[in-house]
């Protein structure tokens, strides 16, 4: 679900864009119909139903056509579980927990990176970095740190999105002069600063662009081979990678262990959803995870 990691919520999602909020729209079963526990606390608003809370427009996570990685995470979750699948849609901006998660409208949603408060994380379902996009036949070619000299030659233009984790790695290098920002609060519905950067990077307006993992690996899978990326090595203590699991409401621990054990029974299953779709999938040292077939 979220787009990137911002540095001014460190661990905590980023991907809340900006604004504009439409209301939540939601599909099957009545969403009030809520289904209670035998203590009497709520957890799934229907039992028979898995109710996800998505952005209609944010692939390559997810769309209201199924068509991201986590729609397909989605349908196999809910095949695992034996439910039917709905979506409480919302554009991935300020209030999205607010008015779906804890409004009741939905009981999951997927791509939440470890440390965000704002809801009660899973155990992690993978782990991945940001990455550095260029031009296929770029001199850039094997680029893995930000210190790396070439990026200081030549009047280098890098793309970036604003107030993201690289950024205070070039500020450390003295970088920040060669930065093209690409703004962090966005409306997904009517603007993508990921496709925007990377228009710019083919057009030769930038030489790289720093993206992260996700969507460099679903831009470079979809290029044709006119791009390719490499994945960032932390640097001085500068976080590059992150644990990516699901989000519950606080109060839902029976529904949290139902997911984490969805979890530990399906791993290959899911390493393999995430390779499909060009995800760039690391260990707990950073090191690229192969994923077998």
């Amino acid at each position: 679900m979220w787009g990137v990691i911002a540095v001014s919520l460190f661990a905590a999602a980023a991907g809340l864009l900006a604004a504009g909020g439409a209301a939540a729209q939601t599909s099957g079963r009545d969403a009030r119909s809520y289904a209670e526990d035998p203590k009497g606390s709520i957890e799934l608003i229907d039992p028979k139903v898995l109710r996800v809370c998505a952005d209609p427009g944010n692939l390559p996570f997810s769309n209201q056509a199924g068509q991201g990685f986590e729609n397909k995470l989605a349908e196999f979750l809910a095949k695992k579980l034996g439910k039917e699948l709905a979506y409480a849609y919302y554009p991935g901006a300020t209030g999205f927990i607010r008015n779906t998660l804890n409004a009741h409208l939905c009981d999951v949603v997927l791509g939440i990176p470890q440390g965000d408060d704002l809801v009660q994380p899973t155990n992690p379902y993978y782990r991945t970095a940001y990455a550095v996009v260029y031009r296929a036949g770029s001199d850039l070619e094997g680029l893995k740190t930000l210190s790396d000299p070439r990026l200081n030659r030549d009047h280098r233009r890098i793309g970036l999105v604003a107030n993201t984790p690289p950024g205070n790695v070039l500020a450390r290098y003295g970088l920040l002069s060669s930065v093209k920002p690409y703004p962090l609060m966005i409306d997904t519905r009517f603007d993508s600063s990921s496709s925007d950067m990377i228009r710019d990077l083919r057009d030769g307006v930038i030489d790289c662009a720093i993206l992260w993992g996700p969507i460099a690996g679903y831009y470079v899978k979809n290029s044709g081979g006119a791009l390719k990326d490499e994945l960032l090595l932390e640097d001085k203590g500068a976080r590059m990678s992150f644990r990516i699991g699901m989000g519950v409401r606080h109060s839902d621990q029976d529904w949290k262990r139902d997911l984490n054990r969805f979890i530990a029974q399906n791993q290959d299953e899911i390493d393999r959803l995430l390779s499909d779709f060009g995800v760039p999938l690391v260990d707990e040292a950073g090191a690229p995870l192969a994923v077998g077939r």
